[in-house]
């Protein structure tokens, strides 16, 4: 099995999370990203792929709109985490992609939990 290596200093990429969450024509997808990611300094990213595989998706993270100053070894390491843990639901989506439009993409979010709890926490200061 092969074993990922982290060097020092960089954040754990379990402070990252990875998720196919659908599929969505590519005109939805493009205003999305337009609208909701205008910040680099957000919790999520949002991945459009034509192909439901884990190369289509790594390549996807090089086109994010407005991209994060992320560590994006560590985003790409749990991306592969997910495709190695749960192949399952990577076969449920790309069945979903096949059946859907031409113009259509498979859709994941990228999560940094560190800003996402900095966003929830502002959230509740007054």
């Amino acid at each position: 099995m092969c074993q990922l290596s982290f060097p020092s200093g960089k954040e754990h990429p379990m402070n990252y999370n990875f998720e196919i969450i659908g599929v969505a024509p590519i005109w939805n997808f493009f205003k999305h990203q337009q609208s909701v990611e205008q910040s680099p300094e957000r919790g999520c990213a949002y991945l459009g792929s034509y192909d439901c595989t884990l190369d289509g998706f790594i390549k996807a993270t090089n086109l994010v709109h407005q991209r994060p100053n992320w560590d994006w070894d560590a985003v790409v390491a749990q991306m592969v985490r997910f495709w190695l843990h749960d192949s399952d639901r990577v076969s449920v989506w790309k069945q979903e992609l096949e059946q859907a439009k031409e113009t259509s993409l498979v859709i994941a979010r990228v999560a940094n939990f560190k800003r996402l709890r900095s966003e929830f926490q502002s959230l509740f200061e007054l």
